[in-house]
């Protein structure tokens, strides 16, 4: 098993973070690369299209608001990994400081018709890219 882990610190309060990425169905709120998610199974699946219309489909497996996480799986997507990624988001606080947060995006995952190099580098790259585009949302 694979796995990459990408932390970003964001120009607002843990709180602000979560309440705009704290919901399942939110991705479409701060993530350019996914404009489209429609939730389903009351909220514990989202179905995700990315700009060139590939879908995603992803289950929410573990969801704790106290301490500002969520885990989920994907069950249908565009990459080259079986069925065993789990992926996590996480905000976490940063001693003294209540203006910025440290978000935490990471995942594990059997790769699948690549090397675990090469799966590594992609989600790493999905996951800066993504704490990026956080970053400049909330920077606005």
């Amino acid at each position: 098993m694979a796995s990459t882990s990408v932390s970003r610190i964001v120009p607002a309060s843990p709180e602000k973070v979560w309440s705009l990425i704290g919901g399942f169905d939110a991705l479409p709120d701060w993530l350019p690369y996914i404009p489209e998610s429609v939730a389903a199974e009351g909220g514990r699946v989202r179905r995700l299209k990315n700009p060139e219309g590939e879908v995603i489909i992803e289950r929410l497996v573990d969801f704790n608001e106290t301490e500002r996480q969520y885990s989920y799986a994907i069950l249908q997507a565009p990459f080259p990994v079986d069925d065993g990624y789990v992926s996590t988001i996480r905000v976490h606080t940063v001693p003294g400081r209540d203006d910025v947060a440290e978000v935490q995006w990471s995942g594990r995952f059997h790769p699948k018709g690549a090397t675990d190099q090469e799966v590594v580098d992609l989600f790493t790259g999905i996951y800066a890219d993504g704490l990026e585009a956080l970053h400049k949302t909330l920077s606005a």
